[in-house]
């Protein structure tokens, strides 16, 4: 059994994933910048505790993150917790990606963990959207050649810069609305959000296409893809573990050669 693990801007999720890459337990922890080793030590322990997980046979740990205050946070409360280190996802690991981007060191590790993920399981061309804190589009050219990013605010984001901004739109909670044409405020804003979030997936996937020239093939994965996706007109295959098995994948090509 191994752990993996994805610090994302706003959540920590934890995953326990057998030798078969069968996801055993999946566990979220909020994202706190403020957070000592200490504090998320008792979080993560705690967390194991409500659920009655045990950590007996586990074999090693992987990390990916992005927010890199968190990431020493985060490995030192697993080796307090368990005795092993976490192996960090980094320029340098072993991933079977070629990137030929104008900075490879510069692409984030959750963008290239969702590329193996997605490589592994389909043929190229591919265009993986990740719907987070940030909503992004990878490009991946046949041979696991990553091309590039496409990276837009948020669907939260945009959901807070509206109430934050515009004195006179109230809070909402974001769903799928009865209508395309709202007929209330909150129903506007709803719209506004699922379906112009969906319009900007399905343009970008045809504009992507073009400058391919070629079909690709639409991956989608994130905290609130499963929101958006449906109203999309192409079609995607949704993922929302994704970047665990990605992982998986990573630590099995490197765990051999540490």
């Amino acid at each position: 059994m191994i752990c993996a693990i994805d610090i994302g801007n706003s959540n920590i999720v934890i995953g326990l994933m057998n030798s078969d890459r069968e996801i055993l337990f999946t566990g979220r922890i909020r994202s706190n910048r403020d957070q000592t080793t200490e504090q998320f030590f008792v979080e993560v322990k705690a967390l194991f505790h409500a659920y009655e997980v045990s950590l007996k046979g586990l074999e090693g740990i992987i990390l990916s993150s992005v927010v890199p205050y968190l990431t020493d946070v985060v490995r030192d409360a697993f080796i307090k917790l368990t005795g092993l280190t976490p192996y960090i996802v980094a320029h340098g690991t072993k991933t079977g990606i070629r990137i030929v981007t104008d900075q490879p060191a510069s692409v984030g590790s959750d963008l290239i963990v969702d590329a193996v993920a997605a490589c592994e399981a389909y043929k190229g061309p591919l265009a993986i959207f990740d719907l987070g804190t940030a909503s992004t589009c990878s490009v991946i050219g046949d041979q696991r050649t990553y091309l590039g990013t496409l990276i837009m605010p948020g669907v939260r984001i945009s959901q807070d810069a509206l109430m934050e901004k515009a004195a006179q739109l109230p809070f909402f909670h974001l769903e799928k609305p009865k209508h395309l044409i709202g007929k209330n405020t909150i129903e506007s804003m709803q719209s506004g959000l699922i379906y112009g979030n969906a319009a900007m997936i399905d343009g970008l996937i045809d504009r992507i296409e073009d400058e391919l020239k070629a079909p690709v093939t639409v991956i989608a994965t994130g905290g609130i893809a499963s929101l958006i996706i449906p109203s999309c007109r192409h079609e995607i295959h949704y993922d929302k573990d994704l970047l665990l098995k990605g992982l998986w994948y990573l630590y099995q090509k490197n765990s051999r050669s540490r």
